[in-house]
């Protein structure tokens, strides 16, 4: 059967409740409780429409020649107020998924760190940290410790951009950051001092960039998690040496 004269193919919303709903129950099939399930949907939705309002808004910024100035004018403000409306509908959509936790006062909060923001901090730090070095026998296997430390020195909302956050750190200080991994990590002559143990943990990526941004929250949240201070020290010294 042709679709040619369908028009616009769009999905209703009973069919797009039905699709996240399918999710769901599948994701719950595999163990993913139903909570962690609807924040990850909840940020996949936001980051559509977010996506969706730097697209339109860069679209919009161009009004169709020939059609006089009037017609522009007005075709600017028109699109103008559509990528403004679609704006604050993402923004609502990603506080609705920064907020799941009805305790939550406001997303600028810093609550305790939940499960999905360890898995989804853990997804983005491996492959950043693959990008420099490879992967290290002697790393200390102290992932969510780590990463815990780290996303309790942010907000809710902070921790939901956190993964571009670190892409746009190791994006700016890329050359730093080769020089630190391969004066300090695995493969170099100080691969076994323990004071540069962490630089062998993917979670190393997320502490220097902590480092550059909040040391002060770092240090309160890593002595509050018990961590080896020589750590933190090490990863100081190779970030300031590699400077």
């Amino acid at each position: 059967m042709s679709t040619a004269g369908e028009g616009r193919q769009q999905l209703d919303a009973t069919s797009v409740l039905n699709a996240k709903r399918t999710l769901l129950q599948l994701l719950a099939r595999a163990g993913v409780w139903s909570g962690d399930a609807e924040e990850l949907i909840g940020f996949v939705e936001a980051g559509a429409l977010a996506l969706a309002y730097e697209e339109i808004g860069a679209a919009g910024r161009r009004a169709p020649g020939g059609k006089g100035e009037p017609y522009a004018s007005g075709w600017l403000d028109g699109a103008r107020a559509v990528t403004d409306e679609l704006g604050a509908i993402s923004e609502r959509a990603l506080r609705h998924a920064v907020a799941s936790d009805p305790s939550l006062a406001s997303p600028d909060e810093r609550p305790p760190v939940g499960r999905t923001e360890l898995e989804r901090t853990n997804v983005a730090v491996t492959p950043l940290y693959l990008s420099f070095t490879e992967v290290s026998d002697l790393d200390p296997e102290v992932t969510e410790q780590v990463l815990r430390a780290v996303l309790r020195t942010m907000s809710s909302r902070q921790r939901a951009g956190y993964a571009g956050r670190l892409t746009g750190f190791t994006s700016d200080h890329r050359a730093r950051l080769e020089r630190l991994y391969a004066e300090y990590g695995p493969g170099s002559p100080i691969a076994i001092h323990g004071r540069y143990s962490l630089i062998h943990s993917p979670t190393s990526v997320a502490v220097m960039e902590r480092l550059a941004t909040a040391p002060a929250d770092l240090h309160e949240e890593w002595d509050a998690a018990e961590l080896p201070p020589a750590w933190l020290d090490g990863l100081t010294t190779a970030w300031e040496a590699s400077g």
